[in-house]
């Protein structure tokens, strides 16, 4: 199986599939269509018995660069503007939750940038492969907007200390310092962390499908039973942020290539 939407697109290799962020002339950024799509894509493995893993990717030379902010300053120009920053961090939330409860392992095969919201994506995955250049970034606030989902995700991942640096210093962090911290579990040549990816999918798959579903639902929802409560308030302060001069500010200055002026 094989087949491509307009931002998503998605194969299957015997028993691993693979979705594909597909917008690499904008580094695989997150628009809302992007978010459904990717949601719709998660569907369809679920419906796949044959499928025992699957593996999330980006084309191009990046993993995903977070957030379209484009999308976000029209969003910020329309007239119900707040009702559509509630609905897209809604749905993303519903992503992230849905890849937490997904049944199947997921496995993040990342390559080139992963930033903001697209470490949201890697830290909702159960294993992480980075290649060697892959940088991790953070860089909410320098755009005056909140990191309210990748928050609890990276300090339920390598704790609140670890996350703490990360969070807020915006400087971009090496792949061998995102395997040291826990952020990555691996790391590999650029041209084999898709192989790599897809030699631990069949390592999944040669498990019980019922045994990893129970231990996901153990780690995820059991021993991580406060992470969702965590995760619904951290979509508010993401809405809540985007409301802000800071945002406004901080987004004029990305797209405009300034640096920020901040009152």
């Amino acid at each position: 199986m094989n087949s491509t939407s307009d931002l998503i697109s998605i194969r299957r290799d015997g028993t691993c599939g693979t979705i594909i962020l597909n917008r690499p002339a904008r580094k695989n950024a997150l628009s809302r269509e992007a978010v459904q799509q990717l949601s719709e894509a998660l569907e369809d493995f679920h419906g796949e018995r044959s499928v025992r893993a699957v593996i999330l990717t980006g084309s191009g030379d990046s993993f995903c660069a977070g957030t379209d902010l484009n999308q976000l300053k029209e969003t910020a120009e329309s007239k119900n503007a707040l009702e559509l920053w509630h609905q897209d961090t809604r749905a993303f939330l519903e992503l992230i939750e849905k890849m937490l409860r997904f049944p199947k392992p997921i496995i993040a095969s990342v390559n080139g940038w992963v930033l903001g919201s697209g470490v949201s994506l890697m830290l909702a995955s159960d294993i992480v492969v980075g290649g060697a250049s892959s940088r991790l970034g953070m860089p909410e606030s320098l755009r005056g907007l909140n990191p309210g989902i990748t928050t609890p995700l990276m300090s339920f991942r390598i704790g609140t200390a670890a996350a703490s640096k990360v969070l807020y210093s915006g400087v971009p962090v090496a792949a061998e310092d995102s395997l040291r911290l826990g952020l990555y579990q691996e790391v590999v040549e650029d041209s084999l962390v898709w192989a790599r990816c897809f030699e631990i999918a069949g390592n999944c798959a040669a498990g019980a499908r019922e045994s990893h579903q129970m231990t996901k639902q153990l780690l995820n929802e059991t021993i991580g039973e406060n992470l969702f409560t965590q995760l619904s308030i951290g979509t508010a302060n993401m809405a809540a942020a985007r409301t802000t001069p800071a945002a406004t500010e901080g987004i004029a200055a990305f797209l405009e290539k300034r640096a920020p002026q901040w009152d």
